[in-house]
């Protein structure tokens, strides 16, 4: 509409001043054609003569477009408080509060604005408030109930060391740095120690270290809470790192607690590599966890899990945080017996020899010896197909097996040597050059 309708609109409200849709007809052009000042007073005047929230609606969008960002938030709130929570002024209000860098809240308003308009596409919440790559845990209004419910956490183990077959040495490792202080406060607080603190275990996919974590718990009577990255992950912007926290709250309500985090190499990749600052609050986040700042995190065990430790951030392995570094090698001869007598329990068999299998799988990972198992089972199904009558497995079936599965840990202990090796200033890789008996 050109300048002479809106002299014309205005001419017309001298005669008939109250004349409210004639006046939120004239606000309406005004705020088109971006002469805000007039549209600021149009507005203004119109909630006064009525109680309309289209009204306020539209003078906070002018407030918006004059950078009046602080008004407008008062008038949505407004509107919204009295139960008014339409879309126009959802959007509004999320677009407000992320210029306001109301973050966390902005993303809050955005969901509720998605799930009046599920298809809904806003070019810059969704690129402030949303993590492209994370796993959207929160696409429905049950998540939140879901990651809240304790029981899908913490569980009391029913096994211990004693379950364990072998891996003396790391057992040893465990009961002196973690078990001991746990059993024995007392002692600890006399020379001011604390419990507690963070371990964690390394070494080449598929070897026990999760069974080591929850037999550790077990070893105390502790709660245990098992945890991945994907458990955390939000692709909403801050909720990651508000989940973290109620998983170490969670902890802290119920100690003694081992919390074991799985795979932690992907939530502790080095800060320098992170192109997301996401992810950098995300590593600051635990960092501030692990040290207690604003919590006591005394009984508490951190245990983490990673195959890569040369990929962890530095400050993960600062004093008090994961400062205790424990390596977790393919089983030993006592474990695999043990493995591969766990694995056949209740399967018909006939006089395996289990020290011999073991015997011919050095270096093989407890997945491997799985794998093994289920090649020669696989094997005998399909020779039972005849008549239909189950046959035993024997020696000769394992040991069959085991020429068709090559260890998986070769190509990791290729990498790790190389560390071990070349990157190994502070003796952290010494025990992987132990168990390949290699000298520095």
């Amino acid at each position: 509409m050109d300048d002479q309708s809106i002299n014309n609109l205005k001419e017309a409200l001298k005669f008939s001043p109250d004349n409210i849709p004639l006046k939120a007809h004239l606000a309406e052009i005004l705020f088109k054609a971006n002469r805000l000042d007039e549209a600021e007073i149009e507005f203004a005047d119109l909630i006064k003569l009525s109680s309309d929230n289209r009204y306020k609606l539209g003078l906070a969008q002018v407030f918006y477009q004059k950078g009046k960002y602080s008004a407008c938030v008062v008038l949505l709130e407004e509107i919204i408080s009295n139960g008014n929570e339409d879309f126009d002024s959802l959007l509004l209000y999320a677009k407000v509060l992320l210029k306001e860098k109301s973050i966390q809240h902005a993303a809050e308003i955005y969901k509720k604005v998605l799930r009046l308009r599920p298809n809904f596409q806003d070019a810059e919440l969704d690129r402030e408030l949303r993590l492209p790559n994370a796993f959207p845990n929160d696409d429905d209004d049950d998540s939140e109930e879901e990651f809240a419910n304790e029981n899908s956490f913490i569980i009391k183990p029913t096994i211990n060391f004693a379950d364990v077959g072998g891996m003396d040495q790391v057992k040893k490792e465990i009961d002196l740095k973690i078990v001991k202080p746990l059993l024995h406060p007392e002692l600890y607080k006399a020379y001011g120690k604390k419990t507690g603190g963070g371990i964690l275990l390394y070494g080449p996919p598929g070897c026990g270290k999760t069974f080591i974590a929850k037999a550790t718990a077990g070893q105390v009577n502790a709660a245990f809470i098992s945890i991945r990255l994907n458990d955390i992950l939000d692709m909403w912007i801050g909720n990651s790192e508000k989940n973290l926290h109620e998983l170490f709250q969670l902890a802290r309500k119920n100690t003694p607690c081992v919390l074991f985090i799985d795979e932690i190499d992907a939530l502790g990749a080095s800060r320098s590599d992170m192109k997301q600052s996401s992810g950098r609050h995300l590593i600051n986040q635990f960092l501030q966890e692990l040290d207690g700042i604003d919590n006591s995190n005394e009984g508490i065990l951190v245990l983490g899990a990673t195959n890569t430790p040369w990929h962890l951030d530095q400050a993960f392995r600062r004093p008090g945080r994961f400062d205790r570094i424990i390596f977790v090698p393919p089983p030993d001869l006592v474990a695999r017996e043990s493995i591969i007598q766990l694995k056949l329990k209740d399967k018909p068999v006939e006089a395996i020899d289990v020290k011999q299998i073991a015997g011919k799988l050095d270096h093989y990972s407890g997945a491997d010896i799985e794998a093994i198992i289920d090649i020669a089972i696989e094997a005998k199904i399909e020779s039972s197909f005849i008549d239909g009558i189950p046959k035993p497995i024997t020696t000769n079936d394992l040991l069959q097996a085991v020429k068709k599965h090559k260890a998986s840990t070769q190509e990791w202990f290729s990498t790790a040597k190389n560390f071990a090796l070349f990157a190994n200033d502070s003796g952290l890789y010494d025990d992987i050059l132990s168990y390949l008996k290699i000298k520095k």
